[in-house]
């Protein structure tokens, strides 16, 4: 209908000009057989899996076991009490997704409420990837509590994601700029190259705020409207985002050897291009793709060690994070189950009562 609307308007038969019109990546979309995107979607995800796990297998091959085992003997108390309080700060920031989120759709829910769901979905989506359903699937059966629908558990987790992706584009603009000299002696780069990508992502952040300042903005997603964070809630976004990151980096960061010798921001920058990498490969927390990049970034210590102090935040960030969520789902499950249960026989008491 649009391509006869624009061949009425034009004194002349201009159907090139009508196709020169569209963009060009729906134009390519067209051209493409249905489901090809997502076909080499998946390709280039399983590609840089495969050679990730390729640059992790030479590396591995260069460390000795006893190494690695002695590293971790080595690493002091103080440094795992250190990771697990960054740990569940981190946890804690992740909570606010949840309550941006919901502040965005006007659904009023009890913290504790949001700070399971948030908990257990993160929990449990970082050990099994595929975040988008596991992360969905366990945030509907705790809202699903409080009368929400699936429609709005689904808003929910595209609003986490986006502020997900704002957290890491702010703090990746921040460090390519506050760090550009540590960065630019790792990676051989100019330290101007380093400062212009960082304004510039760091600009698209700005825009992005001003776009959605101006006025509502709505987005269609499989046929339904959803309305983006507006200003406040964008802000909040930012920082609820980047605090999540920050801490997680330093969780990690605290493990690390003496001989890394690398400031925070320079680490923060390449502990959030490798977990970039991480989430494009869909691997389950990254696994894999994070350690081999980690491994090939960080400088000045033997890569033994480091493998020591990235399999400790494995543990300490990611599995025991799991078990804990488990744990906390199976008794608030058991809870639920037990208050049904004694309603249940208060009311056959009740009824058999005289």
């Amino acid at each position: 209908m649009q391509e006869d609307e624009d061949l009425a308007i034009s004194p002349q038969n201009q159907l090139p000009v009508v196709v020169a019109r569209k963009n060009l990546f729906e134009t390519l979309r067209d051209r493409l057989p249905h489901g090809a995107l997502h076909i080499l979607g998946a390709l280039a995800s399983v590609g840089l899996f495969a050679l990730a796990a390729y640059i992790l297998a030479n590396v591995l091959s260069t460390i000795r076991f006893a190494d690695v085992v002695e590293a971790m003997k080595g690493t002091s108390s103080a440094q795992i009490f250190a990771a697990l309080f960054f740990t569940a700060l981190s946890y804690l920031a992740l909570t606010g997704y949840d309550v941006a989120a919901l502040w965005q759709i006007k659904c009023r829910a009890p913290y504790r409420v949001m700070a399971l769901a948030a908990f257990a979905s993160y929990a449990i989506a970082f050990n099994l990837g595929f975040p988008v359903i596991t992360g969905a699937a366990v945030r509907y059966w705790i809202y699903q509590r409080i009368q929400m629908t699936a429609l709005q558990v689904a808003n929910v987790t595209v609003i986490t994601g986006v502020t997900f992706w704002l957290g890491m584009t702010t703090v990746i603009g921040f460090t390519l700029v506050k760090a550009a000299e540590p960065l630019a002696a790792l990676d051989h780069l100019p330290v101007a190259l380093h400062m212009a990508v960082g304004i510039l992502v760091l600009a698209g952040v700005a825009g992005y705020c001003a776009f959605v300042a101006l006025e509502p903005r709505r987005i269609r997603l499989r046929g339904h409207v959803l309305e983006l964070p507006g200003p406040g809630a964008t802000i909040a976004q930012l920082v609820v985002g980047a605090a999540d990151l920050c801490a997680a980096a330093a969780a990690l960061y605290v493990l690390l050897p003496t001989g890394v010798d690398l400031n925070f921001m320079a680490f923060l920058a390449i502990y959030v291009f490798a977990c970039v990498l991480g989430v494009v490969s869909h691997a389950p927390g990254g696994i894999g793709v994070f350690e081999a990049t980690m491994l090939n970034a960080l400088p000045g210590a033997s890569q033994g060690s480091v493998l020591a102090a990235l399999l400790m935040f494995r543990v300490l960030y990611y599995f025991v994070p799991f078990v804990v969520a488990l744990a906390v789902l199976g008794a608030d499950e058991g809870r639920r189950r037990w208050g049904a249960l004694r309603e249940a026989v208060a009311r056959i008491i009740e009824d058999r009562t005289p």
